[in-house]
């Protein structure tokens, strides 16, 4: 996290994508609900203050589905019986729209 707080999210993004590039088949987007701040993901085994913010998360699927090179997408750590109203079931199925190209502005 401390690279993203420093560098930015956009730009290490950006170069994740970047190293990837034509080398591989494509990109499979393992999206890891953990990494998101509890404020905003309370269904996770794992939360971990500080986390990505909803919009650094939609950035991140935002950038891959530009790419045109995703084959696949996955929200994974989701624990409903953690969840506080749906926050984090509701957020992953909006970053998984957003992975798939819809825009949340």
């Amino acid at each position: 996290m401390s690279e993203l707080d420093r560098r930015g999210t956009a730009v290490c993004i950006q170069e994740a994508v970047a190293q990837v590039g034509t080398r591989t088949a494509g990109i499979h987007l393992s999206f890891d609900l953990d990494g998101v701040d509890p404020s905003d993901a309370p269904g996770v085994g794992t939360p971990v203050p500080g986390g990505l913010t909803v919009r650094e998360s939609h950035l991140v699927c935002e950038t891959v589905s530009r790419t045109g090179r995703m084959l696949g997408v996955e929200m994974v750590e989701l624990n409903p019986t953690l969840d506080v109203r749906n926050k984090t079931g509701e957020l992953a199925v909006w970053l998984i729209l957003s992975a798939f190209g819809k825009t949340i502005l």
